[in-house]
């Protein structure tokens, strides 16, 4: 191999092994937006959400109206009527000067200025996509206002939610609830079918036993009404008895043979 070959196997070699320290060394950040640690979407109490970046998309004839970009929509918290403070970013001048909020959309809002001096120079024509730095305070109390009414608002889709998945369950298992509550019945009516059954066999055997019984208790009552017959003690009264003995009650009856009698 010619020595261009082997400065260019070597020239290829470092380059890939340049690419992956590359990939192993840069951090992965996210493909858009801010590169700040999630916070579910809450409040987060170490970003001041007082001041925001914007940028002037569009303005009115005479330039007391502008309509503002910005990258972060919290600036949809805000209500017409608001007052906003702004410099223009990178100016020498670092006053603030004073707006209107008018209207609000997502991403857009816009301001009314009755004042440029502060901010800016009035005898400069103030252009269109100027980026500005703004400052409120009622974006604050907007925002930790939203994240509150974001934490009811999530635990009453856990609750619409939990309230769904038992109709879900109820529904999809409709067939098999429909089955276990028939079986059930099934094996209470047969449970009843057999203590009934249980009843009668017993009433039947108790009525056998109770024929038994009576029978024996009405030999054992004959048998007790002739021993109390038997031994019953008889009174005596000795005048009726001697007169029963003395006198012969029965129809006369001679001795016999009797004597012939002879005509």
């Amino acid at each position: 191999m010619s020595k261009f070959g082997e400065y260019l196997l070597t020239f290829m070699f470092l380059l890939m092994a340049s690419e992956a320290l590359a990939i192993m060394v840069t951090p992965k950040f996210a493909d858009e937006g801010v590169i700040t640690p999630e916070n579910n979407k809450f409040l987060d109490p170490k970003t001041d959400y007082s001041r925001f970046m914007g940028r002037v998309s569009d303005k009115s004839d005479a330039g007391e109206i502008l309509k503002i970009q910005v990258e972060n929509n919290n600036t949809k918290f805000l209500k017409a009527g608001d007052i906003v403070y702004f410099k223009v970013n990178n100016h020498n001048s670092r006053k603030f000067c004073k707006a209107h909020v008018r209207t609000v959309e997502d991403f857009f809002f816009s301001v009314y200025v009755q004042d440029f001096a502060n901010c800016w120079n009035t005898k400069k024509y103030f252009p269109r996509g100027m980026q500005l730095s703004f400052r409120t305070t009622k974006l604050v109390q907007r925002v930790f206002e939203a994240s509150k009414y974001r934490e009811i608002l999530i635990l009453r889709k856990e609750s619409f939610l939990k309230q769904l998945n038992d109709l879900n369950h109820f529904l999809w298992s409709f067939d098999q609830q429909r089955l276990k509550a028939a079986a059930n019945y099934d094996e209470q009516i047969n449970h009843l079918i057999r203590e009934k059954q249980l009843a009668l066999d017993n009433l039947t055997h108790k009525k056998q036993e109770s024929i038994l019984l009576q029978n024996e208790l009405i030999k054992k009552l004959d048998y007790l009404d002739g021993s109390l017959e038997h031994y019953t003690i008889e009174r005596q009264e000795y005048l009726t008895d001697r007169w029963s003995m003395a006198h012969e009650q029965d129809l006369p009856v001679l001795r016999r043979p009797q004597k012939l009698k002879r005509p």
